[in-house]
């Protein structure tokens, strides 16, 4: 069946980046390492953290999925309840639930996040995730699709999600899920300019570009180098032409803000030093096996480092490490490449975080408005 055209409304080139940081919602932070991290998993935590995040100007906060206890995650809290509490605990924060098609239906999933959306005003939001953790799956007794066929399922599902959102009387015949004659109500909470709850979509593989720029509204990078993202922007942004679309981009990264570069890099260098060997090589293994499972090699984590993988989505590669200033720069120049949301991690997340949004950011409004001054075509030089 033909994917309905999104009719979400592209970012402009000088709309003011939107930043987003990673749910702690699984114990280890977001580096799997033995150093100190500041950073707690637990509920009374993250409404704090979250509370401070819209009050600093993170627009959007991700929660992450993971269910078996495992690779520097031992306890977590499921991605869809704890995105509810934090969106009751909120005014303006938006928050994604990253959710596995294949655990969920579709149906059920899409009735949630409408309650959601109508409890929290408009703002609740879904990371699909096609999963690569292939022992969530099996030992519940579910199928294990390889990699291309859970990308078509994920495909299927972010269609019957905005059908679902958008439509009455819903018909979808697919190969994965069928639904006959269905509408679910309340819609939507009415936000001007947006038809439904974002719907994000990640992944490197040519199977996840062509979702990516097919169906999504927003696509994840992994963290990139320049090279890396330009890359991948120019991929996902063809696809979506060729499906008469637009897509917006955000990419992982990161952050290790500190007076200096020198004090920053000697920050990441403990992170790596301390890593836990034996969750990063397990993380790796599961990891690595997927994104090498992929006709041309190119799935998530298919070329991590064991550095990289410290960070278990790639976020040292974006490179945001230095003082206030240098981190704001860096962040402009991939604004230039087409990013439009950046999804930040950190070591202490309640303090850092805090610190970013008061020292970094301003400066970014700041570098925004002089593009807008001198008229950069932001998002054309790449």
């Amino acid at each position: 069946m033909t994917e309905q055209t999104s009719s979400f409304d592209p970012a402009s080139t000088h709309e003011p980046l939107k930043f987003a940081y990673w749910v702690p919602n699984v114990s280890g932070g977001l580096v799997v390492s033995n150093i100190e991290q500041r950073t707690s998993w637990d509920y009374e935590y993250n409404v704090k953290l979250a509370q401070t995040a819209e009050r600093v100007g993170f627009e959007y906060a991700l929660s992450q999925v993971r269910y078996l206890s495992s690779y520097g995650a031992a306890q977590q809290h499921e991605s869809t309840s704890i995105s509810l509490a934090l969106l009751l605990a909120t005014e303006k924060l938006k928050v994604i639930a990253a959710v596995h098609p294949g655990l969920w239906e579709p149906a059920v999933l899409a009735k949630f996040i409408l309650t959601a959306d109508q409890f929290s005003k408009g703002r609740a939001a879904v990371n699909v995730v096609s999963g690569w953790f292939k022992d969530e799956y099996t030992k519940l007794g579910l199928p294990w699709l390889e990699h291309d066929e859970r990308y078509r399922r994920s495909a299927e599902f972010i269609q019957v999600l905005r059908k679902l959102w958008t439509e009455e009387n819903v018909q979808f015949h697919g190969d994965f899920y069928r639904v006959n004659d269905f509408t679910l109500r309340p819609g939507p909470y009415p936000v001007p300019g947006r038809p439904h709850p974002d719907i994000f979509q990640g992944g490197n593989s040519t199977a996840a570009r062509f979702n990516g720029g097919a169906h999504a509204d927003w696509y994840f990078s992994n963290g990139k180098d320049f090279d890396g993202f330009t890359e991948q922007y120019d991929d996902v942004t063809r696809v979506a032409a060729e499906h008469g679309r637009t897509v917006r981009f955000g990419l992982n990264g990161f952050a290790i803000v500190r007076d200096t570069e020198a004090e920053a890099r000697e920050q990441l260098r403990e992170i790596i030093a301390q890593a836990d060997p034996a969750s990063v090589e397990g993380f790796r293994r599961s990891v690595q096996q997927a994104g090498a499972s992929t006709a041309d090699r190119k799935g998530m984590w298919a070329d991590s480092s064991f550095e990289d993988l410290v960070q278990y989505n790639d976020g040292f590669r974006t490179q945001l490490f230095g003082p206030p200033e240098q981190v704001a720069e860096r962040i402009i120049a991939y604004k230039k490449r087409g990013v439009d949301l950046f999804l930040l991690g950190f070591l202490h997340f309640q303090e850092e975080l805090e610190a970013f949004g008061e020292k970094v950011i301003p400066i970014v409004r700041e570098l925004e408005a002089d593009l807008a001054r001198t008229g950069d075509p932001i998002g054309v030089a790449r």
